[in-house]
């Protein structure tokens, strides 16, 4: 009853979308029945209330002349699919409907016709939305115009979300902002691994080890277990993982190298902007700068800095470095593991030098810039 609820009410704010007034419109709601907006509740009560109330704010926009869920969502059947929602049932899914969206965008092209313009809506977690912007960002420039993309917050952590509020990011469907085009942060490694994509934050070190080991025990240790595993991150993570000396090269837009470091350092996270968190809104990335390297430090300043993390005040430590840069190389002394909003993989020797770069422009999202603000 809950996923029906959601598909109604949801299809209806889309039905009064003013959007693409000037083209035909489809949408798809590619949702995680896992995700903790759907199976807590205390938040499913709250994300109801918020769906009908912008579905009666949404009623006094006029329907769309072409509109409708789109032929991908109506084809694949199930509950839901006739308002254009469907369900993922196993990791790699959302890539494979985004990739069915792009086939049919693919075919709608008639002579004279403007192209429909698709919403894809991602409602689940950071993984929902990391594969549908993994599929678009590997388009042409003229195939990604015919995509925008809403990322829900209907996830644990929601850090790469379009906003934190389940009702403000509906809004944004209701009265929707001038589109906004969002960079992808991109790892590239010596070996060939990859590339790997991330949509909000890619860091090394600490937290990735952070989120592989909450992703290894999620069954076991259901709901946020990240702070736990910041906890015993401070504690045990230099006794698992060697932390050596990382040497450090970063670029501007323009080519020119900005810093070097050759540091022991525990991370270094870079963000597709600043203001930017992660780890349920652990503020890695306070204010505009886009890049954050923590240096190796004894125990007891860990535990104190971690308990900064949360407001951003570990901007302020010496243990803590922040600049903006479009392009950081590094070489480690030993393996380490990287996280690309909330996947995990291993780097090892032969995966250096690797480089974490900004690409352009790729994606159109309904976002908003400020992320400090939501909060």
């Amino acid at each position: 009853m809950a996923f029906e609820e959601f598909g109604s009410l949801l299809s209806e704010i889309c039905s009064h979308s003013p959007l693409a007034a000037d083209r035909p419109f489809y949408w798809t709601i590619i949702a995680n029945p896992r995700a903790g907006g759907f199976t807590i509740k205390a938040r499913w009560k709250k994300h109801l209330s918020q769906l009908t109330e912008y579905a009666g704010k949404a009623a006094k926009n006029p329907a769309g002349k072409i509109c409708g869920p789109s032929e991908t969502a109506r084809n694949q059947g199930g509950p839901g699919a006739e308002r254009g929602l469907l369900f993922t049932k196993a990791p790699g899914h959302a890539k494979e409907i985004t990739n069915a969206l792009i086939d049919e965008a693919s075919k709608a092209v008639g002579s004279g016709e403007k192209r429909p313009l698709h919403l894809i809506i991602a409602a689940g977690g950071d993984g929902t939305s990391l594969e549908v912007m993994t599929s678009l960002s590997c388009l042409g420039e003229k195939q990604r115009e015919d995509f925008v993309v809403l990322r829900l917050p209907m996830g644990t952590a929601n850090d790469g979300a379009d906003s934190f509020d389940l009702g403000e990011a509906l809004n944004l469907i209701v009265e929707p902002p001038a589109l906004q085009k969002q960079r992808a942060v991109q790892l590239k490694t010596a070996s060939g691994k990859g590339p790997f994509f991330a949509f909000n934050i890619l860091s090394i070190g600490l937290d990735a080890f952070v989120t592989h080991m909450t992703n290894k025990m999620k069954d076991k240790l259901p709901g946020d277990s990240y702070k736990l595993w910041v906890d015993v991150a401070a504690l045990l993570y230099d006794k698992i993982y060697k932390v050596g000396l990382m040497d450090v090269h970063s670029f501007d837009e323009q080519g020119n190298e900005i810093k070097t470091l050759e540091e022991k350092l525990l991370l270094i996270a870079v963000g597709e902007s600043g203001r930017r968190c992660y780890g349920s809104q652990q503020w890695i990335l306070p204010d505009e700068r886009n890049v954050c390297a923590i240096k190796q430090m004894p125990l007891y300043k860990k535990l104190a800095l971690k308990g900064l993390l949360a407001s951003g005040k570990h901007a302020d430590r010496d243990e803590a470095i922040l600049w903006n840069a479009v392009r950081v190389e590094f070489q480690s002394q030993y393996p380490l593991l990287a996280q690309m909003d909330g996947e995990a993989v291993l780097l090892e020797g032969n995966d250096f030098p690797a480089v974490i770069e900004l690409t352009e422009p790729l994606i159109n999202i309904l976002g908003k810039r400020d992320r400090r603000s939501w909060v």
